[in-house]
């Protein structure tokens, strides 16, 4: 029996430097709400703090990952969300729907780069990279960011929830 996790659901980022917590949020509001609406067992909730090897190691057995992190671009729209799918070569797939940008968060992109060339992404990589508007130290988000943690959380489960459903299987052709 293969009790490999699969689905990583993962919360990208240090709750110590306000902003790039939002991830950990993120996760934080989704165990939180798991008494109301419980995820599949196959479903983990992790965090990561920054280190990419850590990172590796949460997804490189997962079907599907999705993180959760702050990035931050110049100039920023704070609390502005960019979604990016990577397929199993880490290759970015198009946007689908979302405003044009880039994922700027150098952990994540290292630890995509090293997935890639030892063979440890996940079958599919979903990121979701929030901008954000402080990133001193201290513990606390924003406001921007801070009313966005349940909408994001919602709009996470969603995704999490398509990703871990069973294949429908094929109805056969009746001639």
């Amino acid at each position: 029996m293969d009790f490999r996790t699969r689905v990583a659901l993962i919360g990208l980022g240090s709750d110590s430097r306000r902003d790039d917590g939002v991830g950990r949020a993120v996760v934080d509001a989704l165990r939180e709400h798991a008494v109301e609406r419980p995820l599949s067992p196959e479903v983990g909730l992790e965090t990561c703090n920054g280190n990419p090897a850590q990172l590796i190691g949460l997804w490189h057995d997962a079907d599907l990952a999705v993180v959760v992190t702050c990035a931050y671009a110049y100039p920023g729209e704070p609390g502005r969300v960019v979604r990016r799918e990577f397929d199993a070569q880490g290759l970015a797939l198009p946007l689908r729907g979302e405003p044009h940008g880039t994922v700027d968060n150098p952990v994540l992109v290292e630890a995509v780069e090293l997935s890639r060339m030892l063979g440890r992404l996940p079958g599919r990589l979903v990121v979701y990279a929030v901008q954000g508007a402080d990133s001193s130290l201290g513990s606390g988000l924003s406001r921007t960011l801070a009313d966005m943690v349940e909408p994001l959380a919602d709009r996470v489960r969603r995704e999490v929830v398509r990703g871990s459903a069973p294949p429908v299987p094929a109805r056969p052709v009746r001639r």
